[in-house]
């Protein structure tokens, strides 16, 4: 087999021991050294040509451009353009893979040229920063195995394919299932009948073999308690009152359950703590409230369904969710796939997911699409509702922002409780004597005697713990819905109706608005 060209360039004056650690390193490994090959600055012979005409004409050679930025820019020719950026922008034009590894340090001591080059890499690019030699070894360790698995030369079951636990089938929630087929066959036309047992579920979707094995996503999509097989397997939901993490928190959760009950409750903890207007039903109209959210609802759960779906799920870390005054936050321990850059994720591009398992369940019920145009999808809500362009950032995790809207007179320092949404709108909030927007449109819902499954269909809900936890629970917490046997909470046949305190806050409402 031929083996992998990488052309390893720098400052030769400022990384001349790392260069050299990892010309050996890549070479001596047992494992890189079956693929790889490296040329670096030393390797070139006396000769007539100059150095720079060799350089490129190694860049040209090789598969990979590994580059090694730090303070220094380096000589600089006629065109005050150093050697390292000429070998760049040549990898950049012809294609080659490209891998920055950034020498972190105080961005003041940087040369303004290499500031300007590393952020020209960043936009075209993924890049890692490291601290010292030993970071840099396994960073690019653990890149040029990436490079191996994209590329297919060596292969391995991903993490949902796997079957690291001893699940059997009764670990699993039949109902959950059942679920599934009834959402899917509505949503897409899956084409499993509803009688569909387990086994023929799962084994359709490729999450069990021949032997009975559960796959891991099987855990993920339909466990009885998927955390007790996968710890790490949560979403974090925190809230600030100011634009920078500090405490006191208004509100802080952690969500765990299968990936679709932690979406649809990290999606209701954002929705239910943003500014949100809520409309009036026409008279005789049965149809669902309408509502209006500060930030676009189907660019929020798209957010928190790529992290959920594309995360590490071999990673000690959590998907974080955080709101802050300006902002939503979408954190998740996970990386691109190699040739998927940020600036790509802007642009129409292939549907390459991390756990393809759990992808593909997602895509029937209607959670994600497969045709890789998610990531568009958010900024173009996002700019139909006039916000800014959302940001993506990939660093140690992957990071999704989408701004907020910026409320008159409150400065970029302001951490005023009064500025933010604690709990929807605070402003609404004082006027109806602290009902939330949740509480409102489920007043507005309620026609006589209603049962949780004929509220939650109303108001378009398919997830039983997000509809409690944010409606149904603060209403009947605020006397404002009662249940017609309080006797017994649990009772099949329980219904809810608007008390007296209700009707008196829904009268105050419809007469403000």
């Amino acid at each position: 087999m031929q083996r992998i060209r990488i052309f390893i360039s720098s400052v030769q004056s400022e990384f001349a021991q790392e260069r050299a650690m990892l010309n050996n390193y890549i070479r001596t490994d047992a494992l890189l050294g079956k693929f790889f090959e490296t040329f670096i600055f030393e390797d070139v012979p006396a000769n007539e040509a100059s150095p720079q005409q060799v350089y490129l004409s190694e860049v040209e050679a090789s598969d990979i451009y590994l580059g090694l930025y730090g303070i220094k820019y380096g000589f600089e020719d006629a065109e005050g353009v150093s050697p390292t950026e000429r070998e760049y922008d040549l990898a950049a034009e012809l294609h080659k893979s490209r891998l920055i590894f950034i020498k972190s340090t105080n961005e003041q001591d940087r040369h303004p040229k290499e500031t300007a080059l590393i952020q020209k890499a960043e936009r075209d690019i993924v890049r890692k920063t490291f601290v010292n030699i030993e970071d840099l070894r396994a960073s690019v360790y653990a890149a040029l195995v990436r490079y191996l698995e994209e590329k297919e030369y060596i292969r391995w079951q991903p993490f949902d394919a796997a079957f690291d636990t001893k699940a059997k089938l009764d670990d699993l929630d039949e109902e959950k299932m059942s679920a599934f087929i009834r959402t899917a066959r509505k949503k897409r036309g899956f084409p499993l009948p509803l009688d569909s047992t387990p086994t023929e579920l799962l084994t359709h979707l490729s999450l069990m073999d021949e032997n009975g094995r559960i796959a891991n996503a099987a855990i993920l999509l339909f466990g009885k308690r998927p955390q007790r097989f996968f710890i790490t397997s949560e979403v974090k939901c925190v809230q600030f009152y100011g634009n920078v993490v500090e405490k006191p928190l208004p509100s802080y959760q952690i969500y765990h359950g299968t990936v679709f009950e932690m979406i649809d409750q990290a999606t209701s903890f954002v929705m239910s703590r943003i500014d949100n207007w809520t409309g009036t039903r026409a008279e005789g109209d049965t149809a669902e409230v309408p509502t209006e959210y500060e930030l676009p609802y189907d660019a929020v759960k798209e957010a928190i369904v790529n992290a959920v779906c594309h995360r590490d799920y071999t990673s000690n870390a959590s998907v974080q969710v955080m709101l802050f005054r300006n902002r939503l936050e979408v954190w998740n321990p996970g990386q691109l796939p190699y040739g998927l850059t940020v600036k790509k994720l802007l642009e129409p591009h292939k549907s390459l997911p991390a756990n393809p398992l759990l992808a593909d369940p997602m895509f029937w019920t209607g959670y994600i699409d497969k045709v890789g145009t998610g990531t568009e999808d958010i900024v173009t809500l996002c700019k139909g509702k006039g916000l800014k362009d959302p940001e993506y950032h990939q660093e140690e995790d992957f990071r999704v922002v989408i701004w907020r809207k910026e409320k008159p007179g409150q400065d970029e320092g302001t951490s005023d409780s009064t500025s933010n949404s604690a709990s929807n709108s605070a402003s609404n909030s004082a006027s109806r004597g602290q009902v939330s927007d949740s509480v409102i449109r489920l007043l507005l819902a309620l026609s006589g005697e209603m049962s949780m499954r004929e509220m939650m269909d109303k108001l378009g809900f398919t997830s039983r713990p997000m509809f409690q936890d944010n409606y149904l629970t603060p209403a009947l917490d605020s006397d404002l819905v009662e249940r017609t046997q309080p006797e017994s909470p649990k009772s099949p046949t329980q219904k809810y109706r608007i008390t007296e305190a209700g009707r008196e806050v829904l009268k105050k409402y419809l007469s403000e608005h």
